[in-house]
């Protein structure tokens, strides 16, 4: 199985993207959504790409990188990851950053979103999928709705940001077959 759909790809982390999770792991933006609290190290980020490929199985994660392809010139442009993966339960949260800014509002985390889907359902055989969007980013809740995930409930007071408390959408994704 290819993980694309036209000029977008799923691949997995290698040592060459650390430059970019470096900005990435490291932009305040992101930690608000996150949930990280400390910045990473370029040495931190260098010891989990030499064992970001560990099975699914032992890390109960798998970080990929989306890749775009223009002009015959691939650029790495984010990530998209399952993480608190249950293989009793067969389920994973997902979760999703465009992190070069550029290629927001293109469609891209949408077909990103789709590859891994179906990768989770028919390679991983997981049942379901699940994430927590604060109900300030109408992207992400716009993404999910717009990939059948469906909003189960809000859950108030979820984060903690600038001594404000924000609420949250619970959405999942039940593999129907």
């Amino acid at each position: 199985m290819t993980l694309e759909i036209g000029n977008i790809r799923l691949r997995a982390v290698e040592p060459i993207d650390i430059d970019n999770l470096y900005v990435w792991e490291n932009d305040l933006e992101v930690w608000k959504v996150s949930q990280t609290i400390s910045p990473f190290s370029k040495f931190t980020l260098k010891e989990y790409c030499s064992v970001a490929n560990v099975d699914l199985q032992t890390a109960k994660q798998l970080r990929l990188m989306i890749e775009v392809t223009e002009d015959s010139i691939s650029t790495t442009i984010g990530i998209i990851d399952l993480f608190d993966y249950d293989a009793i339960n067969q389920k994973a949260g997902i979760g999703i950053l465009i992190g070069n800014k550029n290629y927001r509002q293109k469609g891209i985390a949408n077909t990103a979103l789709k590859i891994l889907v179906n990768y989770s359902f028919s390679v991983l055989n997981l049942h379901q999928l699940y994430c927590f969007v604060s109900t300030n980013n109408k992207a992400s809740i716009d993404l999910f709705l717009k990939n059948k995930f469906i909003q189960r409930g809000v859950i108030n007071d979820w984060t903690l940001h600038s001594n404000k408390w924000e609420n949250a959408c619970f959405f999942q994704l039940i593999n129907e077959k």
